[in-house]
């Protein structure tokens, strides 16, 4: 008897969600199809049932991821909402829950046309959700690449206290603070 419609959903949703924790958490290159299969809890045999190859894999988890961050703010969008929660020792301490961004856009923009598109579309609908109208799109773009940034910094900078630092400059500069 062979698997259901619903359990090959079950198991491709697994293995998505598995893949975007781990590319996030650790880099695409670091990860392998193994790792990802071990961790969605499936064989590595099973792979090809569900993607043609590694790389089909990255789009469909980083979609995954970037729709996830959509989801999870308010709605309608607000931005200092969003923001009082990015710039925090939670986000940057745990890039496999965070933004896909700042965890892999230096990495994304040395891939694949097609990955890059992937994202790339992405960063438009978070542009259109951060500021619709033309007054306010390039302060959403500025506001949300200083996120971004300061993210990337924070979690490259040691001590921890300088991390503390560039986090909640980063904040003043977007209005969140004094």
């Amino acid at each position: 008897m062979g698997t259901s419609q619903e359990q090959k959903t079950q198991s491709r949703a697994a293995i998505v969600a598995a893949a975007s924790k781990l590319f996030r958490e650790r880099g695409i290159e670091a990860v392998s199809v193994a790792q990802i299969m071990e961790a969605a809890g499936l064989t590595h045999g099973g792979f090809p049932r569900h993607f043609a190859n590694k790389q089909e894999l990255v789009n469909a988890a980083l979609a995954a991821a970037a729709e996830e961050q959509q989801a999870s703010g308010a709605q309608p969008f607000d931005f200092e909402t969003f923001a009082q929660s990015y710039l925090t020792p939670q986000h940057r301490d745990h890039p496999d829950r965070g933004c896909v961004f700042a965890a892999l856009g230096g990495e994304i923009s040395r891939a694949p046309l097609e990955t890059k598109q992937v994202l790339g579309e992405k960063v438009k609908q978070h542009i259109q959700a951060f500021g619709d109208d033309a007054a306010n799109r390039a302060d959403a773009i500025g506001r949300w690449s200083t996120l971004i940034g300061a993210m990337v910094l924070a979690r490259l900078a040691e001590p921890e206290e300088l991390s503390d630092e560039i986090m909640n400059a980063a904040r003043k500069f977007v209005g969140l603070d004094g």
